[in-house]
């Protein structure tokens, strides 16, 4: 554990999801199998070349770069593009968009976080209002993360993507604290830590990912293990 700078009182701990409190690799390769296994049940699609729905989501992000904030919407709405590209009628593309978009999501929140995890958790809320501020599209209630946090802030739902300051912000608004109350814990320097930083947030990066990240500046504290919170109980 390393201290970059003292941190002032906190009131929220805002804990980053994927790859903070679990790891999500084998979850998102498993969600998109689950995908792809229906998408190659419908002939129509499986004609098509391999990497076609890789350009189906790019054309997406391209033509509407406002759904990048968005993970969930650019998907649907990348699937409904595919599918309507294809011999289909209008039912068949809104069922099978819908269908496939289903199999992705019901496997993306196949999760179970750890007990230690849940219990440190625990330990914290005695002390601190917890809360979440994702990227993703995890859907907290289908698994053992029920109930926990006061509140999850969704990108595009509830505001921009990190790391812009909006979800930090709308939680401010939502808690009626100072951001600078606010301890956000993620694992990304690049959209955790700055977006942290941007808002007036106080960070902590969970620095335990083999990765390379655009971002200079510092988390207030920087960690390898997520049961270093401990301290702060």
């Amino acid at each position: 554990m390393r201290f970059n700078r003292a941190i002032s009182p906190i009131k929220v701990l805002s804990f980053d999801l994927d790859d903070t409190l679990y790891n999500n690799h084998p979850i998102i390769l498993n969600a998109i199998q689950a995908m792809q296994s229906y998408l190659q049940s419908i002939p129509e699609w499986a004609n098509q070349q391999d990497d076609y729905w890789l350009k189906c989501r790019r054309h997406i992000g391209e033509t509407q770069p406002h759904l990048q904030d968005d993970v969930t919407n650019w998907r649907k709405v990348a699937l409904e593009y595919g599918m309507s590209q294809l011999a289909l009628t209008k039912e068949e593309v809104a069922r099978y968009s819908s269908n496939a978009y289903q199999a992705f999501a019901t496997a993306r929140s196949n999760i179970t976080v750890d007990q230690s995890v849940l219990s440190l958790l625990r330990e914290l809320e005695k002390k601190y209002t917890l809360i979440a501020i994702t990227n993703g599209n995890v859907e907290v209630e289908k698994f053992n993360l029920a109930g926990v946090f006061e509140h999850v802030y969704l990108a595009g739902l509830d505001g921009k993507a990190k790391p812009d300051a909006a979800l930090f912000e709308r939680a401010c608004h939502d808690l009626k604290v100072n951001p600078s109350e606010i301890l956000h814990i993620g694992d990304s320097l690049d959209t955790d830590v700055q977006g942290a930083n941007l808002a007036g947030c106080q960070s902590v990066w969970l620095n335990n990912q083999q990765a390379t990240y655009k971002y200079k500046g510092l988390a207030d504290i920087e960690i390898q293990d997520i049961h270093q919170l401990a301290f702060l109980k």
